[in-house]
């Protein structure tokens, strides 16, 4: 009787240098130096203004870790260094082609409309669905 055991790394994102945060106030950062358990030095040298960071100490309780990591940043590396290697890791382009991006630009949007918008919205919704009900209903007839 021979059993196969099947032993793999877990896909869990870890804390480490170089990982990059996104802090509660949208802003991504990445941790420079692990000071304990609860907290870390973080740099986020972003090129978009909305998601800089200046270097501070943060508590892991508000972040949450993004599967974006910078490799081989050396622990306590300065600005400079941090900046050079996000911009060599394309960290902002990699943010905003994911989905937590997009979703938070969608959040954004949405936030940002009118009434009379938010209207508008409703009736081109009202307008997809009956479309997709038809066409819907046009397959069933002709099965």
């Amino acid at each position: 009787m021979s059993t196969d055991i099947q032993i793999g790394a877990s896909s869990w994102r870890r804390v480490e240098v170089g990982r990059v945060l996104k802090l509660e106030t949208g802003t991504l950062a990445t941790i420079v130096e692990i000071i304990d358990h609860k907290r870390a030095l973080v740099d986020g040298p972003s090129s978009d203004p909305k998601l800089a960071t200046a270097r501070t100490t943060v508590s892991f309780a508000n972040t949450l870790l993004t599967p974006l990591v910078i490799e081989n940043l050396p622990r306590g590396a300065r600005t400079g260094a941090v900046k050079k290697a996000w911009e060599k890791s394309e960290v902002d382009s990699k943010w905003k082609a994911g989905n937590w991006a997009k979703k938070q630009l969608q959040q954004e949007r949405r936030q940002s409309l009118t009434d009379f918008d938010r209207f508008k919205v409703m009736r081109l919704k009202k307008q997809r669905r009956f479309e997709e009900r038809k066409a819907l209903a046009k397959i069933k007839a002709a099965a």
